[in-house]
């Protein structure tokens, strides 16, 4: 593994159990500036655990996560909002708050930790509506948006600190094959754009053709497989042929 600057993230055998279930089992690896990483492996391997670890929603019981060298489980207060200001975070779900409007679900990151006036801060929010392509949806409810809107909405609510990190969790979750496609599509432009430094956990092929530079295969907490997505779909290793469902020939 390298150790110059341009390493952002860093795993260092990282473990984790709930219980008596280890979830991360000496998890390493890095991820460097302005690539996207892409993380697939069965359920229940620890793949959306990885993302709670890198923006301190969860501590390892041992092992390192570092952003930029700094040990994110030392981070407290001021410094760990910081962070979080650093990064985004796409959930499953889109995870918008019910009763705020799509404009408000995009404004609260910046109403919650800045001092901004209002103005700045809906301008800055309809810049970001307007990245995703959802501009015209500000006084929208959620629950009048459709699922592939609301994934582009909480695109918005994590671009909305301008992050230098972002974290997709399944972002093609419950999406039909065209919206799928657009939002990886995003994905990409995003990082050509913005320059931003990803981890994307997903299963879907055609996800992890479009976006990613490297794909890790994880396997019971551990790393069993990290190849750019050409070199990793071709190959015959026999766990990833059976997970995949294809052989290569």
């Amino acid at each position: 593994m390298t150790n110059g600057d341009d390493v952002i993230l860093r795993f260092r055998d990282v473990h984790k159990s709930f219980g008596t279930q280890k979830v991360l089992d000496g998890l390493s690896f890095e991820v460097k500036r302005g690539r996207t990483l892409a993380i697939m492996g069965p359920s229940g391997t620890g793949k959306s655990v990885v993302l709670r670890h890198a923006i301190g929603l969860m501590q390892p019981d041992s092992g390192t996560v570092e952003v930029e060298g700094r040990d994110v489980a030392k981070l407290r207060g001021k410094e760990l909002a910081e962070l979080r200001r650093r990064m985004g975070y796409l959930f499953q779900e889109g995870a918008l708050i019910n009763w705020l409007s799509v404009g408000e679900n995009v404004c609260l990151p910046l109403r919650e930790n800045t001092n901004l006036p209002d103005a700045e801060i809906r301008k800055r929010a309809e810049e970001k509506l307007a990245l995703v392509r959802v501009e015209n949806a500000w006084d929208k409810m959620p629950s009048q948006i459709s699922g592939g809107m609301k994934k582009r909405v909480g695109l918005a609510r994590a671009l909305i600190t301008d992050p230098e990190i972002i974290l997709y969790d399944e972002p093609n979750a419950g999406l039909d094959p065209e919206i799928s496609a657009s939002i990886n599509e995003l994905i990409r432009e995003l990082k050509v754009r913005l320059g931003v430094t990803a981890i994307v956990v997903e299963h879907r092929v055609n996800c992890i053709k479009t976006v990613a530079d490297e794909v890790l295969f994880l396997e019971k907490g551990r790393p069993l497989v990290q190849l750019p997505p050409k070199e990793f779909f071709a190959s015959r290793h026999p766990r990833l042929v059976q997970f995949l469902g294809t052989d290569p020939d």
